[in-house]
Parts: structure tokens; C-alpha cells; sequence
């Protein structure tokens, strides 16, 4: 084997890169030195743990995917998600790696949580003879960026571990975080001959096939019209063609909707900025595209955030923004950043680009929108059916909308949007139909369980399905009202109840209604119902938890510690799945 080759210090990398570096290319060399045709990786093979924390899949896909590399090598790695991970194994862990998405107001998913609270409460052990590592994924228009990742490496560094390969912190585009974390580490870990016999680091994945996010169907849209009575609000009801797509999925995934900016606010955009912009750019992906085209169809003008505004500031003489950055207060952020786009920055906060090339790079690609599937697969043949909430609002002078919403409701006719599946394995119906089904989903969160409905009924499921659904006002916001009827009659639907939060004098929510129906719900969770909750995660997600601790303390005769504890073994049991967002 040869001996480790020293990068040396001036050379254009960090430390840690160094390392790495240094150990590719001395296991690169021993591979070379043992011949292609060695049969087996000397020395024993690397333990390698891998954890994942999911809300939508994400981290799971990426451990997996981590996990496939890894055998290519000389490793043996287990993958465990973090609800089933036994902690009495922590300390003895060799080479523990983390994968975890952070969602909400930066909380960890709900197969961390247990673990996550764990790890950061004083019953957590010391863990000296560990090496970590930490992925995080989050999304950078939330404030509390990667929160759940960032908590644990600091937490297990904290504990005495040793971090084996820096922290990443990923945005929604994961793949090239993905690739360079999983490179490092393995570049780092891999004994000499546990590389290809090309040399590369055993990352190698089969390129994508069919359709996928990467590559998505031009879906033609067959219906597209608003639920919603007379009125401001509006929600719409689409079905669109999956034919000849090779694309398939199950109730509880999502549709992943590419979207395309309005033209006309990139129209008004281009007016405003100081160079010409009749020119063409790169595109994030690869390719280049007129300035126009991309600022339409590729790159993100709908959105805000601290990491923009820190690009744009430094190019700009705005006193405003560079107050704002120096500060760096998070309520500060917060307000300017809400009901703002690119717009209000290149009209009200000039800055001063060298050409379109340099206005793009301090951009964010568009990214897909995820939806839940509103349509069992078997009950519509070729079609997958989406309720979509129509964002529209006013705020600094400007009508504004939610980019993906209104591009469906006022922009899509007559074009096929990209789409492709995006698998949620995490919100799955029961196995055994015999089992009950609550479910609670208000406002467009109908969606999931309009097709769990679908689902019973053309599957014959025996079990009992009892749906919560709630919004303003039930003249005008009973979304699929004659479909929930003719569930009642034919017998698929045992229980329905409604909340009209703006019927009467006094607000009344989902959550109200379940503890008002606690003694029925505690029995119904009794005989082994699973119980389902899809909306709103910041407010009606946790209103609706808090309930089921009420409903176990006031009819089950639980402690509040007893509750909380029942309320975790639903979680572990995959008894309480959520889809929120």
C-alpha cells in the first residue's frame, strides 16, 4: 500500500479537502499497484451506520442510494430510519452518518423526533469513539435553514464525537450536496482497493431512465376547474394525463409540478435592470436559454431570502440592505423577505450587475412544486388528479400569487406542465384493509384521503374510514362535497365531521371537533385505527397533536407523560402519519 501523499498547504483547497484529496489519490495509486484484477479489497471491511430522518422521502432515497455505493466497496453498511434506530447502540458506533431534512419552523421529521430529542437532552451518553458526519437538507426560504442537522452535528460533537467529514448543508436541489458529501466521506473512510477499477470513489449510480424529476413528463391537463362557491377563494380541481408516460404511483405520493413564472413581471424585470438583455445565459442545468426564457421558465424571481439579499447587497449602494445584512436580525429578515419577489429588488434596491450572465448567477434555479395526489390510481386509470389551493394576495403596492398556483389556474392552458412522481412511503394506507383509517385534512389537505377514499372502495377494504375536514365556510368551501356524500351513502365513509371555521360566532377547527368526539376516537384508536393528518404544519398540525394528548389524558386516563408517551408509540408504530408542509 502506498504511503498517505501530503497536499501541499498552498494549494487551492481547505484542509479537509486536502485530506481527501490526499487519500484518493493514495488509494488511488494502491488500486493501480494491486492490478485490476485483484479479487478481493485487502483488510477488514468499514462499518458504516447510516440514519435518515424523512418528512417526504428525500433523506430516505439519498441513504439508500449511499447505501448501494457503499456495497460496491469494501464497507458494510446498515441503514436504519431514525424512529427503529436502538440508541443503546450509539456510543458504539465506529462510523455513524446522518441524513435529515428539516421541516416546519425547523423541526426535525417525525421519525426523528424520539431520537432527535434524545440526542439533545442531558440523558444522551458520550460518544469519544465515534466519527459522524452530518447531511443536511433543508430549504433556504425558511428561516430555520437545516436547523434539524445542524442540531445534531453540533449536538454529537458536543457529546465527544469526532466529525469524520465536514457538515453539508443542502437547498432543495440536493443532488451535487449529495455527491460531494458522499464522495468525501468515502474518499476518507475507503481502505486502499475499495475504489472502481476506474478509480473513482464507488459513488457511481445508473443514469435515469424514463420519466423522472430530472427528466418530467409534458403532462396535457384534461380538467382544471375551481371547488370553491362565489367568492375570493379559490381551489382548483385538476386532472392530467399520465398516458404513455410509464409513470406510476400509489396513493400518498405526490406530484412534483414544474412551474413557469408569470411574463409579464419578467418583462417588467427586464425594463428595470441596467444592461442589455437581449442576450442568451447559462441555465442552471446546463444549456443556455435567451435571458427571457430563463428568467420564465428556469430560474427562481418568486421568492426571498437572506442568501439572496447578501448577494444582492454586496452589488448594490442600497443603505436599507446593507443595514439589513449587518444586523442580521431574524424578525428583521422575516418582514422584509415576506410578500416581497426579485421585483421589489430591482426596482426599489438597484444594484449594479456587470451583464445578464452575472445578474443569473446570484439566482436560485425554479424548483418543483410538490402536491398531494388527489386520486387513487386504480379509480382513474392513466390520470393523476391534484387540488391546488390558488395563492393570490396583495402586499407593497403589488398584486402578487403563489408562482406554481396561479401558473396552473391562469397560465397552463394549452400547455403541458413537466411533472414526475415524487414516492411517499412515509403516508402509505394500512396493508390489511381491515384496519381503520382516520383522517384529518382541512383546506386542501382533502387531498391525500379524497384518494385513501378511492382506494377503500375499489379495493374492498373492510375496515372503517372516518374523515375530519374543515374550512371557512360551508356554502362556499365544501370542496368535493357530492363525492364525501355519495361516499356516506354507498357505505365507504362510516364517519364525517365538518368544521366551519367561519359559520358562527365561535371559531371551529378540526382539532375542536376531535375532542368534542374524543370517547369515539379513543375507542376507534382502540381497535387499531391508523390515524392520518395532511395541511398546514406550522398551526393545524400541532393543534390537532396537542388534541390527541387531550383525548388520551381525558378518555384513555393517561398522565400527560403517559399521553406523550402513547402519542410516540403511535409515531414508531407508523399508527400517526403525516403529510405536512
Amino acid at each position: 500500500m502506498s504511503s498517505f501523499i501530503q497536499i501541499p498547504e498552498d494549494a487551492p483547497f481547505s484542509a479537509e479537502q486536502r485530506v481527501w484529496l490526499g487519500q484518493f489519490l493514495s488509494n488511488l495509486l494502491a488500486n493501480a499497484a494491486a492490478g485490476a484484477t485483484a479479487s478481493a479489497p485487502a483488510g477488514p471491511a468499514v462499518p458504516v451506520t447510516i440514519l435518515w430522518g424523512s418528512q417526504t422521502g428525500n433523506s430516505e432515497g439519498l441513504a439508500k442510494k449511499l447505501v448501494k455505493s457503499l456495497k460496491k466497496g469494501n464497507f458494510e453498511p446498515e441503514v436504519f430510519d431514525m424512529g427503529a434506530y436502538d440508541k443503546a447502540r450509539l456510543p458504539q458506533e465506529k462510523n455513524l452518518l446522518i441524513i435529515t431534512s428539516t421541516y416546519g419552523d425547523g423541526e426535525p421529521p417525525d421519525n426523528a423526533a424520539e431520537l432527535y430529542n434524545w440526542i439533545l437532552s442531558d440523558a444522551a451518553p458520550r460518544v469519544e469513539g465515534v466519527q459522524f458526519s452530518v447531511l443536511a437538507l433543508g430549504d433556504t426560504n425558511y428561516p430555520d435553514f437545516c436547523k434539524c442537522g445542524i442540531d445534531f452535528d453540533v449536538r454529537l460533537e458536543q457529546l465527544g464525537g469526532k466529525r469524520l467529514f465536514k457538515r453539508i448543508d443542502s437547498d432543495v436541489d440536493y443532488d451535487g450536496p449529495f455527491k460531494e458529501w458522499s464522495d468525501g466521506i468515502i474518499g476518507l473512510l475507503a481502505p486502499a482497493g475499495a475504489v472502481t477499477s476506474n478509480g473513482a470513489a464507488a459513488t457511481v449510480e445508473q443514469a435515469d431512465t424514463g420519466y423522472s424529476k430530472k427528466n418530467p413528463f409534458p403532462s396535457p391537463i384534461l380538467t382544471n376547474y375551481n371547488l370553491n362557491g362565489p367568492g375570493d377563494k379559490q381551489t382548483n380541481h385538476l386532472a392530467l394525463s399520465l398516458e404513455g408516460s410509464g409513470l406510476s404511483y400509489e396513493v400518498g405520493d405526490a406530484l412534483g409540478v414544474f412551474p413557469k413564472n408569470p411574463p409579464s413581471v419578467v418583462d417588467e424585470i427586464l425594463a428595470a435592470l441596467p444592461f442589455n438583455t437581449k442576450v442568451s445565459v447559462p441555465l442552471p442545468d446546463g444549456g443556455e436559454a435567451s435571458l427571457r426564457d430563463a428568467l420564465i421558465s428556469n430560474y427562481d424571481i418568486g421568492t426571498l431570502n437572506k442568501s439572496l439579499i447578501q448577494k444582492w447587497q454586496a452589488r448594490s449602494g442600497s443603505p436599507f440592505l446593507r443595514s439589513l445584512v449587518q444586523a442580521d436580525d431574524k424578525k428583521a429578515w422575516d418582514d422584509f423577505c415576506w410578500g416581497r419577489d426579485l421585483i421589489d429588488l430591482v426596482i426599489d434596491h438597484p444594484a449594479d450587475f456587470t451583464d445578464a450572465e452575472d445578474f443569473v448567477a446570484v439566482l436560485k434555479k425554479l424548483q418543483p412544486r410538490l402536491y398531494s395526489i388527489a386520486s387513487s390510481p386504480n379509480a382513474h386509470p392513466g390520470e393523476v388528479h391534484l387540488c391546488v389551493g390558488i395563492v393570490r394576495y396583495e402586499s407593497s403596492g403589488r398584486k402578487r400569487g403563489g408562482i406554481c398556483s396561479t401558473f396552473l389556474a391562469d397560465r397552463a392552458e394549452g400547455v403541458k406542465p413537466g411533472v414526475f412522481v415524487h414516492v411517499n412511503k412515509a403516508f402509505r394506507l394500512p396493508a390489511n384493509g381491515d384496519t381503520p383509517v382516520i383522517m384529518v385534512g382541512p383546506g386542501t389537505g382533502i387531498a391525500p384521503f379524497r384518494a385513501f377514499l378511492e382506494e377503500r372502495k375499489v379495493s374492498g377494504a373492510k375496515g372503517g374510514n372516518w374523515l375530519f375536514f374543515g374550512n371557512p365556510h360551508s356554502k362556499t368551501d365544501y370542496l368535493y362535497a357530492d363525492e364525501l356524500t355519495a361516499f356516506e351513502k354507498d357505505g365507504t365513509l362510516q364517519k364525517l365531521d365538518l368544521a366551519w371555521s367561519r359559520d358562527q360566532k365561535e371559531k371551529v377547527y378540526v382539532q375542536n371537533l376531535m375532542v368534542q368526539q374524543g370517547a369515539e376516537l379513543w375507542k376507534w384508536f382502540q381497535d387499531g385505527a391508523a390515524f392520518y393528518v395532511c395541511g398546514d404544519a406550522s398551526r393545524m398540525a400541532k393543534d390537532v397533536d396537542a388534541a390527541l394528548h387531550t383525548i388520551a389524558e381525558q378518555h384513555g386516563g393517561l398522565s400527560k407523560e403517559d399521553s406523550a408517551a402513547w402519542v410516540a408509540q403511535l409515531k414508531k408504530d407508523k399508527r400517526y402519519l403525516r403529510d405536512v408542509y
